[in-house]
This record gives C-alpha cells, sequence and structure tokens, in this order.
C-alpha cells in the first residue's frame, strides 16, 4: 500500500498542508513541538478513522477554527482511492471513500493498514491492562472483521450486564432469570474471543521473538504470556462462581474485559520493572514489527509503517540491528520523524536511494 497524497486543513497545529510522498521512505525533520508527529498521526486517521495520540476529535482541530479535514489518496493493487475525514464541532464525524460515507466506520478498518512505532507506546508496559487488551484488539480487527463484530457486540452485553447489576443495588432488587439472560450472552460471545485472541498469542510471540533477536543481538530472553480467566475453567463455571461478588460491586469481576498481556525478561521477570530503558524500548519496537507482519500476511496487503522517535533510548547497537532489518525486510512505504535530520538521512541514503526529507517548522512543510 502506498500514501500518494496527504492533505490536511485545520488540523492540530496545522492550518493547511500537503504533501506528494516518496514511494519507499519519507523523513520529517524540524524541532520537537514543530508538529512532525501530527503528519504521521494525519495518515493513522485515514487508517483507523481516529487519532492514534488523542480519542477526542473535537480536540484534534487547530485552536480556534471550527473544524478539521484530513484527505489522503492511497494506492493499492493498481487502484488508488481518496480517504476523507471530517470533523466538526458539535457534529459526527463524516468519514468517505471515493466521496461515499460509510453506514459504519467498522466497515473501513483493515483496508488501509498501517503500523505506528510511537514513544507513546510506552504506555503498553508501564500503564494497566486496558493498553494491552487494545493493542490485541487494534491487530486481530484489521484483518478479523467477525471479531470485530463480536467484541463490539461483547462490550454492549457487557454494559447491560453492568447497568442490571446496578439497578438491581439501587433498587434493593434482584431477578436471577434476567440476570442469567445477560449472562448467557456474554459466555457465549467471550469464549468466541478469548479463542480468536489464544490464536493470536499463539501465531504472534514467535513472530516477535525473531524481530527482538535481530534489534537486541540476541542479548536477553524475552516471552509474552497470555492472561485470561477464560484459560482457568469452564467460564460458565466461573461466571456463575462470581454472582454473589458481581452483585456486591456492581460489576462484572471476571471475563475477557479483564485479559491480559504478561511481558517477561529473563525468565519471568516483569519487564516494567527489571528493563532498562533500552530493552523496554527494543521490545517495544519487536511487538510493532511483528504487528506488521502478522497484518500484511493475514490482510494480504503491506501496511504503512509509521517510525516517530525510534532512536530515543536505544544505543547504536540495537540501532544498526533496526536498519538492517529494515533495509533487509520489505516493509513498503516508511515514514519517519527526528529531530536529527543529518543522522536519518545520511542511515536511510545508505538502504536506498529513493527517500524524500520534509523540514517542519511551526505547522509549516517544506519539502
Amino acid at each position: 500500500m502506498e500514501v500518494k497524497q496527504l492533505s490536511v486543513l485545520n488540523f492540530k497545529n496545522y492550518g493547511e498542508a500537503t504533501i506528494y510522498p516518496d514511494p519507499h521512505v519519507n523523513i520529517f525533520t524540524g524541532l520537537n513541538g514543530q508538529g512532525k508527529t501530527n503528519m504521521l498521526d494525519a495518515i493513522y486517521y485515514l487508517s483507523f478513522c481516529k487519532s492514534y495520540f488523542n480519542p477526542v476529535d473535537s480536540q484534534n482541530i487547530q485552536h480556534g477554527e471550527d473544524f478539521f479535514v484530513v484527505e489522503g489518496i492511497f494506492a493499492q493493487n493498481g487502484e488508488s482511492d481518496k480517504l476523507y475525514c471530517g470533523v466538526k464541532r458539535g457534529q459526527k464525524k463524516v468519514f468517505k471513500k471515493n466521496k461515499t460515507e460509510y453506514e459504519r466506520l467498522s466497515e473501513h478498518i483493515g483496508s488501509y493498514p498501517s503500523v505506528i512505532i510511537s514513544p507513546y507506546d510506552k504506555d503498553l508496559i508501564s500503564e494497566g491492562s486496558e493498553m494491552r487488551r487494545k493493542f490485541m484488539d487494534s491487530i486481530i480487527s484489521q484483518y478479523n472483521r467477525r471479531y470485530l463484530d463480536h467484541l463490539i457486540a461483547h462490550n454492549k452485553v457487557l454494559k447491560q450486564r453492568n447497568s442490571l447489576l446496578r439497578y438491581f443495588w439501587e433498587n434493593r432488587t434482584y431477578d436471577p432469570d434476567n440476570l442469567e439472560v445477560w449472562s448467557t450472552q456474554l459466555i457465549e460471545l467471550a469464549e468466541k474471543i478469548h479463542k480468536v485472541r489464544t490464536q493470536f498469542v499463539e501465531s504472534f510471540e514467535p513472530i516477535f521473538l525473531k524481530h527482538y533477536e535481530a534489534i537486541s543481538g540476541n542479548a536477553e530472553d524475552v516471552k509474552i504470556t497470555y492472561r485470561s480467566h477464560l484459560n482457568e475453567a469452564n467460564f460458565a463455571n466461573v461466571v456463575a462462581e462470581s454472582v454473589e461478588k458481581d452483585r456486591r460491586t456492581q460489576y462484572t469481576n471476571v471475563g475477557i474485559h479483564k485479559d491480559d498481556l504478561k511481558f517477561g525478561i529473563n525468565g519471568d521477570h516483569p519487564l516494567k520493572k527489571f528493563g532498562s530503558q533500552g530493552q523496554q524500548k527494543t521490545f517495544l519496537i519487536a511487538l510493532k514489527l511483528a504487528q506488521f507482519d502478522l497484518v500484511k500476511e493475514a490482510t494480504k496487503k503491506v501496511p504503512v509503517l509509521l517510525l516517530d522517535d525510534i532512536f530515543d533510548k536505544i544505543d547504536d547497537v540495537r540501532v544498526e540491528h533496526l536498519m538492517k532489518l529494515v533495509s533487509d525486510h520489505n516493509f513498503g512505504q516508511i515514514f519517519i520523524t527526528d529531530t536529527h535530520s543529518e543522522r536519518i538521512e545520511k542511515i536511510f541514503s545508505e538502504i536506498t536511494d529513493s527517500v524524500k526529507v520534509f523540514h517542519i517548522e511551526k505547522g509549516a512543510v517544506h519539502e
């Protein structure tokens, strides 16, 4: 897949800008805070119908304006499509493909895949389990539409079950048959989602380990473990045993909404506590490169690779391994940001002659 043209209007710190990217490597340079990352986020918007960095659409409108527009021409399999995302304060987000608006944004997910590696990814290690579930879900949803439908349905059922539990508590009543209706639906959907997540981790970890070993030079052992209530016993029994606790807490305490990925280093030591900044950064880069490979294989489409400030906090040896990996592997079109223009230009000039450099200053783009 290739981004042929990208235009933004009133998007974040950009008034108006249009670029025509190189089919291989595109470098955004400039000082911090000038808008380099915002260009990557514009591409991400057109892939996922939302920002990677700020999920509140209205907060991505340039200060003092009432709307933003992000447009792009994406080419794949010899055909080009024009994608449009428009957000106006107080109104529903509009997303179009070739001037036709989607009825459901979920119909778009996976059609134009991209993978972003960003300093914000550190939340996958430092924050709670919700971040790691979202990571799994965002990958699987790009190639498994039924999974996304099941996930959306599950979240609706979970919300209804929790609302019913609160109603019981507030009104000092209890209807086990009514609760069982929602529990049955929850169990059915959770088992389907758990099966796909289990298959995902089994396929994903070997690819991740390959990339981690390549970048680190096989310097340390790492692992990924999938934790779920559904791993432990028959889930219907687990739900039944949790009913009294659910009634007290007014909340569903067991299920796939509690799933987590455990990241380990040198045995079962938690990466969050025992991994250095460089090891954690290497882990995150390997996760995202594995995501790239898995999505590419599953969709038969080459995602756009978005690399945001990836050289921070990794040593020169790991940088060298990473660049060798990029040069040896067919990653398709790459967009990368760096404050050190000379360094990044030199690195990629040794990999490919096909490079465009865009200098960004205060929301203005100069090729």
